[in-house]
């Protein structure tokens, strides 16, 4: 059963004191990385820095204990604030929790029916097109937020900063500039240094130094509000429940995709146990549950967090466990020096995280690679950035649905062949050259479907004399109800042409929809459906005959 096995299990948890002390630091390292993402994005989704807070405590506590890769860390993540804007822009924050319960419900449920392998058919162009249109917007989200420049009712991340700029009071927002390109140039220099340096936090806290002994007039995190973190969010109306549906189903897509691309990172980095797909969907599904419920938003798997946390020497999955509790004292204990963070610190960072999530010779890769790739790559990047992540999704899967429909279709083929090969064996030279003057054998391959259903017609009927035509099907890998209703239009228009069909090879999985179509019938008997080739040649030389079916 799925559902035990996504249980955890006491293996999960070694009691061994080396490993502890490994997790303990490797906790402790990616909970100081952990610390500034997690504000910075609470903030650029639209909530406030504590549930990006919370998020990243409750969620990395219950995905760690739950999930199904052992060094996986969740929390927050970029492509999240992606989708959560326009909902917060629409219906308000108090919507975001309700999300995070409705797709966390729907991650649990694709894990309890085994797709965790599923997810991964999302084509790469698809990931990659979008990854790149989540930087493009994370990098714009940041600029109403150091120009101080309100943008509460702006759906679309890329008017909201045009319109940003053009209403900004640059002499008052001169300050918030500077550290803003403080903070991005000491994580630049910063990247020569070991991964699990927190060079995030250092930024940080140099740039909220500099604020405070220059008494620069900057926005600022604010006060973290510690009443009423435990609440369970108060569902909507029926029709907003449907409203936001599709939402909710494009952020479970994303949880899923997202974390089990972050799990695949972290089994290729290590030599434990590979991640159990399904495991790992029910744990972060039970994680965005728990976040909702916390007021928290919906969580992911976290690629670079789960890199610092593997590079930083985590053994087992309490690596993660204690990060989140790295967070809770941070929480409880840092909330006021947490206040006086300057936004444009936090914008820095997320600035510096949007260019590192491009990964430029992968898309270098796709663009060269093949045509079909960029079609789908170029779209839906461009999408995200002018519309939002759901559109994209869609417009991306529906493109890369139709090119593979496309190819396949390509690369389906009807072949005629020589009869001579097939009757040379034959004694008579009678016969040979009767089946070779009046009957024709074509080889049908690849794939009978809708979407090459009517070239299939068009290139058999276009056959001009003969008395009988033998389908070979054998090399038919699929055959759907268009393909075998086109087949029996076939049948007719050779019929009307007193042109006998053959059927030859006919894969027992292709009957079901050839009997949608009336085949065997009326149009084309049994008798005129064969295993063996060379019986179906003897029935043909029958019928040139003009000898009656036995």
């Amino acid at each position: 059963m799925i559902a035990t096995r996504t249980l955890p299990r006491r293996a999960d948890f070694p009691a061994s004191g080396s490993t502890w002390r490994a997790d303990l630091i490797a906790g402790i390292t990616v909970g100081v990385v952990a610390l500034p993402l997690a504000l910075g994005f609470g903030i650029a989704s639209g909530v406030g820095a504590a549930p990006g807070l919370i998020t990243a405590i409750v969620a990395g506590i219950v995905a760690a204990i739950f999930g199904g890769s052992s060094l996986q860390v969740s929390g927050p993540t970029g492509a999240m604030t992606v989708v959560l804007v326009p909902i917060v822009a629409e219906y308000g924050a108090g919507m975001v929790p309700v999300l995070a319960v409705l797709a966390g419900s729907m991650v649990i449920l694709s894990g309890w029916l085994g797709l965790g392998r599923a997810v991964t058919l999302i084509p790469w162009p698809v990931v990659e097109g979008f990854t790149v249109g989540i930087a493009v917007i994370i990098f714009l989200q940041q600029v109403p937020l150091i120009l101080d420049v309100p943008h509460a009712h702006e759906r679309n991340t890329l008017t909201a900063t045009l319109h940003a700029v053009q209403r900004a009071d640059w002499n008052a927002a001169f300050p918030a500039v500077i550290l803003t390109i403080a903070a991005i140039s000491m994580l630049l220099a910063a990247r020569r240094l070991r991964p699990t340096f927190p060079a995030s936090l250092v930024a940080v806290v140099t740039v909220t130094l500099l604020a405070v002994a220059f008494k620069l007039d900057v926005p600022e995190i604010g006060k973290l509000p510690m009443s009423g973190l435990v609440a369970v969010p108060d569902m909507p109306p029926a029709d907003t429940l449907l409203k936001v549906l599709p939402a909710a189903g494009v952020i479970a897509l994303l949880a899923a995709l997202e974390s089990l691309l972050s799990a695949r990172v972290a089994d290729g980095m290590s030599d434990s146990r590979p991640t159990d797909p399904d495991r790992e969907l029910v744990g972060q599904g039970l994680a965005n549950v728990a976040s909702g419920m916390f007021g928290g938003l919906p969580a992911t798997g976290a690629i670079a967090r789960t890199a610092v946390n593997m590079r930083a020497g985590a053994q087992t999955r309490m690596a993660a466990l204690f990060h989140g509790l790295v967070l809770l004292v941070v929480l409880l204990g840092a909330s006021r020096i947490i206040a006086v963070v300057p936004l444009a610190a936090l914008a820095g960072v997320l600035m510096m995280t949007a260019i590192r999530m491009v990964d430029r010779p992968t898309c270098r890769a796709l663009l060269r690679a093949d045509r079909s790739d960029a079609l789908v790559f170029d779209p839906t990047a461009a999408m995200t950035i002018v519309f939002d992540l759901v559109r994209a999704v869609e417009l991306g899967i529906a493109v890369a649905a139709i090119l593979v429909l496309r190819s396949t279709a390509r690369a389906s083929t009807v072949r005629e062949e020589s009869v001579a090969a097939h009757v040379e064996h034959l004694d008579d030279l009678a016969v040979r050259e009767l089946l070779h003057e009046h009957v024709v054998v074509y080889q049908l391959q690849g794939s009978l479907f809708f979407g090459a259903a009517q070239r299939f017609l068009e290139e058999l009927t276009a056959l001009d004399e003969a008395r009988v035509v033998v389908l070979r099907m054998a090399g038919l890998n699929v055959l759907d109800a268009t393909g075998a209703h086109v087949l029996a239009e076939t049948v007719d228009e050779f019929g009307k042409r007193d042109i006998a069909v053959l059927l030859c090879g006919v894969r027992p999985q292709h009957r079901r929809a050839l009997r949608t179509a009336g085949i065997p019938g009326p149009r084309l008997p049994e008798a005129h459906i064969y295993a063996d080739l060379q019986v179906a040649l003897e029935r043909a030389r029958a019928i040139c005959h003009h000898e009656p079916d036995a």
